[in-house]
């Protein structure tokens, strides 16, 4: 295949976030790698991509895993060239009291989550760097900096991974790879319309996010005009991490 204008890997693309990401970055043009585990649901959005008039091809995916890593970018060489953009967004959330929270638990959130997005970064950035440079955008959460009760495993993976991003913009800048972190708050992936009023209101932008706004913010972040921004966390939760609330 002959190389694309430019190149994105899309890790957890198969649903909610990723499959917007995926599917919005294919629509401008990118050559896009659909990195997912669920087979069936990287294999459906790779040929929706397709379908739609883009290039995508799906690699079967395990962030836990190096060798799958590893393969993954490797495929991405084979079929485009070379990787202009990492999005690390595949995931997983575990909700359980810390009393009965086990350590196997704890480990898959955070082979998952921290892990995962380690390994992506590492390999991705051995291609770009003898491309001349590219863009890592991780997607951790603002529960990095808030929480709710049972979250300690999910809150830890993704406190990580904003630390993660300011180490590896610093070690990764001088191969002109900038590396940046989206903090999503609550990010609608269902049924929009099956929200209630006091859901919106909630937030001081007046509504609940969809998965475009995490899109328009990857666009920023990949777009390489923007070379000066590196190592930054953006927080699009429309407001909710600066609003005080008191019980009545």
């Amino acid at each position: 295949m002959s190389p694309m204008k430019q190149v994105a890997v899309v890790t957890g693309a198969g649903s909610g976030i990723g499959k917007a990401v995926s599917a919005d970055f294919a629509a401008r043009g990118y050559g896009v790698v659909v990195a997912e585990l669920d087979a069936e649901a990287g294999e459906r959005q790779a040929a929706a991509i397709r379908e739609a008039g883009g290039s995508a091809i799906f690699v079967r995916t395990d962030v836990r895993r190096e060798p799958d890593v590893v393969r993954l970018m490797e495929a991405a060489v084979e079929a485009y060239g070379t990787i202009d953009v990492l999005i690390n967004n595949a995931g997983v959330s575990r909700w359980k009291p810390v009393y009965e929270l086990t350590a196997d638990e704890w480990d898959d959130v955070l082979g998952t989550n921290l892990r995962g997005s380690f390994l992506c970064a590492r390999e991705a950035a051995k291609v770009m760097r003898r491309g001349g440079g590219g863009a890592i955008i991780q997607i951790a959460s603002t529960r990095a900096m808030m929480s709710e009760p049972h979250s300690e495993a999910y809150a830890a993976s993704k406190g990580g991974i904003v630390a993660l991003t300011h180490a590896l913009a610093v070690s990764l800048g001088p191969d002109g790879i900038r590396v940046n972190c989206i903090s999503p708050g609550w990010i609608e992936t269902g049924d929009y319309e099956a929200l209630r009023d006091v859901d919106h209101r909630q937030h001081p932008a007046g509504r609940v996010g969809t998965p475009e706004d995490v899109v328009r913010a990857c666009r920023y972040f990949a777009d390489p005009g923007n070379d000066f921004v590196t190592g930054t966390n953006l927080a699009i939760d429309g407001g909710m991490t600066r609003k005080m609330i008191y019980e009545p």
